[in-house]
């Protein structure tokens, strides 16, 4: 029996919706299904705005235009992050400063943030790591203390809650992902949400490649031109069916994602002192992105990979620190970030998809016993 990673499923309609896109004669951006999951987000999370783009890459790009990023603005990030998180700012010719991870957690470490702040600090970019919160109320008064935006990189945060906050709902703009390993899928596919009216407007223009052709299709003007810089972020109507599809049953998926995630630690919950396990702090919720733990090495780890491999059983881990990273760490200097590091060298992710079976999970979970001698 091969238990691979991630397998994307169909949950319901997507078929059916994609066809009923085609037939309806427009595929391109903004079409009927790109409008049904804009008011699905803005009425279910209260986003005050929701667009969808063609990746939570292109959704952060958007973000760091919007806050107006130059050269010279420094941003405050985990370094523990996938690199889209770090080139959206670069691009636009930010310097990165990088925190350390928690010791409890892979995500930032909210008590070092405020002391990584100077006068050209534009904003701070918060990794939602597995869906889990970080503790927005330290984060959103540092904000306002020193003048800052926030973003949210919720790519991996959908339906998760922060003190009864949607993740992405908190922050001025805030970026999903959609991508085949997500929660909600569409493929590729991701999403910005304005959460700060200032930045409505514009939002629309820079997602449309600088121009106000949204205002044109709504009436608000005779023609369109352009009068900003943007790009081409929006989606196809056959990617935002398929997200549309997988959101009518966004409680069937988030249910069955939860069970598979009580049961991995459930089982290996033995294992508590002998590796690291997820922790879901008081004030945050658990979307079940994500099961992972986290070996004493990358000794340790590499051993657990392959020990699994020969039981087809397949486990990935990620990242690597970005402060160690070859194209930026002679910018970063010799700062260390331990913790970061820690969770690059000994982070594990088990499968973990909607089809997977409880019965394929306690198999997993057993060889992960067999191989600890536990």
């Amino acid at each position: 029996m091969h238990i691979p990673f991630n397998k994307p499923s169909i949950s319901g309609n997507e078929m059916a919706y994609i066809q009923q896109a085609v037939e309806s004669g427009k595929i391109s951006g903004d079409g009927m299904f790109t409008k049904k999951c804009h008011k699905f987000f803005e009425e279910r999370f209260g986003f005050k705005k929701a667009l969808l783009t063609t990746s939570c890459t292109d959704a952060l790009e958007m973000a760091a235009i919007l806050i107006n990023i130059r050269e010279g603005d420094e941003v405050i990030l985990p370094s523990y992050t996938f690199v889209s998180t770090a080139n959206a700012f670069v691009l636009r010719g930010a310097k990165l400063i990088f925190a350390d991870s928690r010791k409890d957690h892979p995500g930032m470490d909210e008590a070092l943030i405020e002391s990584l702040i100077t006068e050209k600090t534009k904003a701070i970019v918060v990794v939602h790591y597995a869906g889990v919160a970080c503790d927005m109320d330290i984060i959103m008064q540092l904000a306002e203390k020193h003048n800052l935006y926030i973003i949210e990189d919720a790519a991996q945060g959908i339906d998760s809650y922060y003190k009864n906050k949607p993740l992405g709902s908190i922050g001025h703009l805030a970026s999903f992902s959609f991508h085949e390993t997500k929660n909600i899928i569409s493929g590729e596919g991701g999403m910005l949400t304005i959460n700060d009216e200032q930045f409505k407007e514009r939002a629309e223009i820079v997602r449309e490649k600088g121009t106000n052709r949204s205002k044109f299709f709504r009436g608000e003007v005779d023609k369109y031109n352009w009068v900003d810089i943007g790009s081409s972020y929006l989606p196809s109507d056959i990617i935002a069916a398929f997200l549309y599809a997988q959101l009518e049953n966004l409680e069937k998926i988030q249910d069955k994602r939860k069970l598979i995630w009580e049961t991995y630690m459930e089982e290996l919950k033995v294992l508590k002192d002998v590796v690291q396990l997820p922790v879901i702090p008081d004030y945050a919720t658990n979307n079940a992105h994500m099961f992972y733990l986290v070996c004493k090495n990358i000794e340790q780890r590499d051993a657990l990979i392959n020990y699994l491999k020969e039981k087809n059983i397949h486990t990935v881990f990620h990242y690597i620190s970005l402060h160690n990273s070859p194209f930026y760490k002679d910018i970063h200097g010799d700062r260390r970030l331990p913790l970061s590091d820690f969770y690059s060298e000994g982070l594990l992710r088990l499968p973990l998809y909607y089809e997977l079976e409880i019965d394929q999970v306690k198999a997993v979970s057993k060889s992960i016993l067999s191989f600890f001698k536990v």
